[in-house]
């Protein structure tokens, strides 16, 4: 009979110091589990923030009131079919529906290894430039009727009226060869990589998007928003 009451003891002791230490075992498991899972799990991630590049205009050709509120660079190559596509497709009706908003500015990124002809076709520009005749140009350039070469060139400033003995003088020259080669040096320096790409007011779209793409940035711009 004594030993039954002293096993009963002992077993009521236990289970008092049991109870005692359910709640001690019970932080610890809280505090290993943190230190083990909790240290590691990943941090929720902050928003980033919208990169804005500089992205002067220099005496890149521009066209659109020189005080608009938006600016928009475009960094391009003359024989890219997706270059051509959003110049047929999105540039006229940017340039219709923000008219006094809107400063376009082109600047040249010839892909050589890929487009042989695209950095040619910038230089003739430029050369037609010299006659305040860039922008038909770029049009015509833009326009493939007689494809792009040395040939077509000659066919775009005659049917411009150019004087074809300057306008050549300029070409055989390369006159503008490093002002497209530092547009080319200058366009890796923001990022860009493909063709085309663009900086309205410095915030980079990439690829031919569609209108409203640019519609949603330019009139976010406008309304102070950009996101």
């Amino acid at each position: 009979m004594k030993k039954s009451n002293l096993q009963l003891s002992i077993l009521k002791q236990r289970i008092w110091i049991l109870g005692l230490l359910l709640p001690v075992l019970f932080l610890l498991g809280l505090g290993s589990g943190w230190f083990i899972w909790g240290r590691n799990a990943p941090a929720v991630a902050k928003p980033q923030a919208v990169r804005r590049y500089e992205v002067p205009v220099g005496n890149a050709p521009a066209t659109g009131p020189e005080n608009a509120p938006i600016t928009i660079v475009e960094f391009s190559d003359y024989q890219c079919p997706y270059c051509v596509r959003w110049h047929e497709q999105v540039y006229g009706r940017i340039m219709e529906e923000y008219k006094d908003k809107v400063r376009f500015v082109y600047r040249d990124f010839p892909l050589v290894s890929i487009h042989p002809d695209a950095q040619p076709a910038a230089e003739a520009a430029h050369c037609a430039g010299e006659q305040n005749a860039y922008w038909p140009f770029h049009e015509a350039l833009f326009s493939n009727k007689y494809g792009l070469g040395a040939q077509a060139y000659q066919q775009y400033a005659t049917e411009l009226g150019l004087d074809l003995n300057a306008f050549n003088t300029c070409i055989t020259e390369r006159r503008f060869q490093s002002q497209v080669e530092g547009d080319i040096e200058f366009a890796y320096s923001v990022d860009v990589r493909s063709t085309p790409t663009f900086f309205v007011n410095g915030l980079m779209i990439v690829g031919a998007q569609p209108y409203e793409e640019f519609k949603r940035q330019i009139d976010a711009e406008l309304a102070g928003a950009a996101k």
